[in-house]
């Protein structure tokens, strides 16, 4: 069983930034896969980013350049990094992983982009 607990989340100004975190329960973090989705109001989940266990990365292209994933596994806990952030970056950001042909979610954090 994997437990994933996001926190970071919170209201932010356009220009912002904010930092995630992903702490993952257990003793297998170092060996997946890590992800961060959001889901806008009335929209599909979204995959942002994913690192892999050897810290290769994927960054979608509506946030590449902003936006930056990253691991550490002494603290079994991954970071997105969200920088100069825009309202349409509002949404609840979530943390996924899989472990033995099961996919694991958190409960998921929001995020809101406003002046």
């Amino acid at each position: 069983q994997v437990q994933l607990v996001e926190s970071g989340g919170g209201l932010v100004q356009p220009g912002g930034s904010r930092r995630l975190s992903c702490t993952s329960s257990g003793s297998i973090f170092s060996a997946t896969h890590m992800a961060w989705y959001r889901q806008a109001p009335g929209k599909l989940r979204d995959l942002v980013a994913l690192i892999t266990t050897t810290e290769a990365t994927t960054i979608a292209d509506s946030v590449k350049g902003r936006f930056i994933i990253s691991r550490d596994n002494t603290k079994s806990t991954v970071y997105l990094q969200m920088n100069s952030l825009k309202p349409e970056d509002t949404a609840v950001y979530f943390c996924q992983t899989h472990w033995n042909g099961k996919a694991y979610w958190g409960q998921g954090t929001q995020v809101t982009v406003s002046s």
